[in-house]
């Protein structure tokens, strides 16, 4: 069964963490009309009391941050052929009643969905108020690892062998840039759920045109849409990339000596680490392991991740006090080798200068 709206075919797609939520999730919108909001260029989101969502079953809980990516699901549904907007709104109630009472989870999973008939929806209440305010996101669960840090869109249909129709594809595009243009963040930041967890979604067609959909965005809103390219690593590797995924496993709570060997105790923490965040288990620090470990690092951070960065600055020929402070000199050191690779230069460690560090 599905693990969204209902039971039916197919393997059940996602373990998620649902966190603990608190009041405080009413904002308001200040572009917005009565059931829907629209941005200057965006899409026409339809909100939860438009499609008639049920209260959530205790308060969502806004964070005081906003994003730093957009996850890209399929719901695994049959791919009906009604595209009407109360079909539409129909997927979302079966969703939330699903998620609500079978799940036990809070609310919707997602922020937003997709239909087939290329109409979209506010998934978790007070998603679409958060993004009209462009500086929080509500908590969700969608993905594991990330339902602090990440938008869901959910795409109705399932997508293994065959491609989204075109207009839910262009809603898609259109809902992505409206979410980079209102939280700033780069196309290059746009993921599928299985870079991050061992799950087929959102299905190899849609997986396969995220490097279509990165480039799609990037033509509106500018930037290079290049996503990481990690290093794959595993037993009997060595080196400062091995050291620097100690030094993260060890931010995520492991004890290992960061030694720069994968040896058998690396390899049970890498082992640890993708049980707990659901990502494939084989021992191997691979695409989601990265993507999971690689939070982004600032000035005023500390810490052993820092510590790492700091470590790689050096082994890139930016020697950089090692002392796990992201003080303003290791902030100029970063803008350094930002320069060096061609990234943007705002000192700031997010995934892309992470995966440059470390290939």
């Amino acid at each position: 069964m599905t693990a969204h709206a209902r039971p039916g075919p197919g393997p059940r797609r996602r373990t998620v963490l649902t966190g603990t939520f608190a009041a405080g999730a009413a904002v308001l919108l200040p572009f917005v009309a009565p059931d829907r909001a629209r941005a200057a260029s965006g899409p026409v989101i339809a909100d939860c009391a438009t499609w008639g969502a049920r209260p959530p079953s205790s308060p969502v809980n806004l964070l005081p941050t906003p994003p730093q990516k957009i996850i890209v699901h399929h719901t695994a549904d049959p791919n009906v052929t009604d595209y009407s907007q109360a079909h539409a709104f129909e997927l979302a109630r079966s969703m939330q009643a699903y998620q609500l009472d079978v799940e036990k989870w809070t609310d919707t999973g997602q922020h937003f969905t997709i239909s087939r008939g290329a109409y979209v929806m506010e998934g978790r209440h007070g998603s679409l108020a958060a993004l009209t305010a462009g500086t929080r996101q509500v908590e969700s669960a969608h993905c594991t690892g990330q339902n602090t840090v990440a938008i869901g869109i959910e795409n109705e249909g399932t997508y293994s062998t065959v491609d989204p129709r075109g207009v839910q594809y262009a809603a898609l595009v259109d809902l992505c840039e409206l979410v980079c243009r209102q939280y700033g963040l780069p196309a290059y930041q746009i993921y599928g759920h299985r870079d991050f967890n061992s799950t087929l979604c959102p299905g190899d067609r849609l997986y396969a045109l995220l490097p279509q959909l990165r480039q799609d965005v990037a033509a509106r809103i500018g930037g290079d849409p290049t996503p990481p390219l990690w290093p794959v690593l595993s037993s009997g590797a060595d080196g400062e990339g091995v050291r620097t995924l100690q030094l993260l496993l060890n931010a995520r709570g492991a004890a290992l000596t960061a030694d720069g060997d994968y040896g058998p105790s690396t390899e049970a923490a890498v082992y640890a680490f993708q049980d707990a965040e659901h990502a494939t288990s084989d021992g191997v620090a691979g695409l989601q392991t990265w993507n999971q470990l690689a939070a982004p690092a600032r000035q005023g951070d500390s810490g052993t991740a820092v510590e790492a960065l700091q470590l790689q600055l050096t082994a890139h020929g930016i020697p950089t006090d090692t002392d796990g402070d992201f003080g303003p000199g290791t902030r100029t050191n970063v803008t350094r080798f930002q320069t060096t690779r061609s990234l943007p230069a705002d000192g700031v460690v997010d995934a892309r200068t992470w995966s440059r560090l470390v290939a």
